[in-house]
């Protein structure tokens, strides 16, 4: 069998582990590749690299693979091993809370939030990267952020808000196509979502912004509590101190105050999309 050495050069043990269960389970099965496959409706080119551990299984596939290759439960019980691959340790936490959060926030200066983003505007995004990743590294980077948008269609779920910069709207990384695709995309789930999803713009022309400081993430976790994580070049930490939680909660309070209303910004998103 062949094995995904990793960054550090050690076996990917996750993806190995995995890989040896879905072949172990098809074989229990009587299947091929290309049937297990159609069974999990994916493509034998891609069980087979997950068979193979070329690739991570997405949460759905594992859950999926452990129900119908009767797997009872061994898969489902990968999926904490997997995560490691997918995302830096302070950011798998992070990640963790989100799918049960009962308030996701945050304001965005570069890019679209994440669990907005098509996978188009992802690959474009993780291509961009310097120094550059592997396409291997690629792949597992873009299944891992897109994976994470179940949460806005989970049963009961997370109230959403976003304060994104005007610019990002004509930061057309990957050409105009690929742009237009992704304000497209705001839109469609703005309407979509709209009991539990506001996207507000803050206008690049505006003499007074509280947002200097950078972009900000926000949560409220289902037990109640509050906490931000913050990202700079080379780190990131999730603040957890009531009183800085406090000031940056009011603050991100402040910038929806001064951006644009949900409808105005609907109206300037569908604009951008009309220029392109």
């Amino acid at each position: 069998m062949v094995v995904v050495v990793g960054a550090n050069g050690g076996v990917s043990v996750g993806r190995r582990l995995v890989g040896e269960l879905l072949r172990i389970q098809r074989g229990r099965r009587g299947l091929t590749q290309k049937e297990a496959g159609e069974l999990l409706l994916v493509s034998e080119s891609i069980f087979g690299a997950y068979e193979r551990a070329e690739r991570i299984p997405p949460i759905e596939f594992l859950k999926d693979a452990d129900k119908g290759l009767d797997a009872r439960g061994a898969l489902i019980a990968c999926i904490e091993i997997t995560e490691k691959e997918k995302y830096p340790p302070t950011f798998l936490d992070w990640v963790r809370l989100e799918r049960h959060a009962r308030v996701i926030s945050a304001y965005e200066t570069m890019l679209i939030p994440g669990l907005l983003q098509t996978p188009a505007y992802t690959q474009t995004l993780y291509e961009a990267r310097r120094p550059a990743y592997t396409e291997e590294e690629i792949d597992r980077h873009v299944t891992a952020r897109l994976e994470r948008q179940a949460v806005l269609t989970r049963d009961s779920p997370p109230y959403v808000g976003y304060v994104i910069e005007e610019s990002v709207l004509e930061r057309d990384l990957g050409g105009a196509e690929v742009l237009k695709e992704q304000l497209l995309h705001i839109l469609e789930c703005s309407r979509a979502m709209k009991q539990h999803l506001t996207v507000q713009v803050m206008p690049t022309r505006r003499h007074t912004h509280a947002g200097m400081h950078g972009p900000l993430q926000l949560m409220g976790t289902e037990e109640g509590r509050m906490l931000v994580y913050q990202e700079w070049h080379g780190g990131a930490t999730v603040i957890s101190k009531p009183e800085q939680v406090n000031d940056l909660f009011e603050l991100f309070g402040i910038l929806r105050a001064q951006a644009l209303n949900p409808w105005e910004s609907a109206e300037l998103i569908e604009q951008k999309a009309g220029e392109l």
